[in-house]
């Protein structure tokens, strides 16, 4: 998603659900009407389930603050210091349960009892109300969140990522095979690496704003893609210190050109991990090298395709871990079909 389009977003709801929370409190005739607006803002920037979370918390530490206020100025004449205490407790708690986000809002309904030192029904309805129209109004307004765009958005990075793997094997195939390098591989993976970090952090802000069934799929296919971006790391150095390359690098190399075709968000390795076990094989039953080179070399080639075996079982995993509903939903299979892939 656009980043100044998700500033822009905010900002209106920001403005705008503050404002409809004041004028409601104004028009129910609440003291410090204004705060509403004020707790609207305080809770608007969080995602949605984090809104929903905090509201809870908000209206469970509501209850607490009152009574504790209650407690300390009825027993505490020095107004500074019951406040002072009373604003001391509330952080402890927050802090002990977690509960940092709430502290602001409870420091707010503690200004607000400091100043007038009542503790009637009426006093305590007003306060609660205040907290309730300002979570109300943030809930509403985070519903506002352009979800079916962002997934398109991470839909479009998935396809861009494996465009991008698929170049740099092919890059690496090439170069296995006693060619020059066309590309800068290492920074293409390295530039690649922060870019799936990137998409790690938006599935996490996808996740965060939805309701939908199971979306940390993203999440675990970006980090998936990101181990695999590791391993190649791993295989381009240990390509650059073959000094002379062996004949069976080429058989390496033919195998990476034919691995490109199955990186893609659906195929299931297996029969990848078969052919290069084959492949493992055949290069076992060849005759033993004769010189130092020829062995370091050929342990390099045998430390390469190593790692194709890492890059193919992150792949195997992330699926091994997809659960029924999950392929259903992303894979639109079932945990049988899933075992015939």
């Amino acid at each position: 998603m656009n980043r100044y389009r998700k500033i822009i977003l905010l900002s209106l709801k920001i403005g705008i659900g503050s404002s409809l929370a004041l004028y409601i409190a104004e028009y129910l005739g609440l003291d410090y009407a204004v705060s509403a607006g004020t707790i609207t803002l305080l809770t608007l920037m969080t995602s949605k389930w984090e809104t929903v979370k905090l509201a809870v918390c908000r209206l469970a530490t509501f209850t607490m603050t009152v009574l504790i206020a209650w407690m300390l100025f009825s027993h505490v004449k020095s107004v500074w210091i019951a406040y002072g205490v009373l604003l001391a407790i509330i952080v402890f708690i927050a802090e002990v349960f977690e509960w940092r986000a709430t502290i602001s809002v409870n420091g707010v309904i503690a200004a607000h009892l400091v100043t007038n030192q009542n503790f009637s029904d009426a006093a305590i309805w007003n306060e609660f109300l205040l907290i309730l129209i300002g979570i109300v109004f943030a809930i509403v307004f985070n519903l506002f969140h352009a979800n079916a765009g962002h997934k398109k958005h991470i839909i479009t990075n998935m396809k861009v990522i494996e465009s991008r793997l698929q170049l740099i094997m092919g890059a690496l195939a090439a170069y296995l095979s006693n060619k020059e390098m066309e590309r800068n591989v290492w920074d293409d993976i390295c530039t690649l690496e922060k870019d799936i970090q990137s998409c790690v952090k938006e599935a996490y802000e996808y996740q965060n704003n939805t309701f939908h069934s199971h979306p940390e799929y993203y999440i675990a296919y970006f980090e998936m893609r990101y181990n695999q971006c590791q391993v190649l790391h791993n295989l381009h150095y240990e390509m650059k210190k073959i000094r002379t390359v062996p004949v069976q690098a080429k058989l390496v190399a033919e195998y990476m050109l034919y691995l490109t075709d199955f990186v893609n968000e659906f195929n299931c390795p297996k029969k990848q991990i078969e052919k290069l076990n084959e492949i493992f094989k055949i290069i076992k039953e060849d005759e033993l090298p004769k010189t130092r080179e020829e062995f370091e070399n050929r342990a390099l080639v045998y430390h390469i395709m190593m790692d194709i075996e890492d890059f193919l079982k992150y792949k195997m995993r992330f699926i091994n871990e997809l659960d029924d509903i999950k392929l259903r939903i992303y894979w639109k299979k079932s945990q049988i079909e899933k075992e015939k892939l």
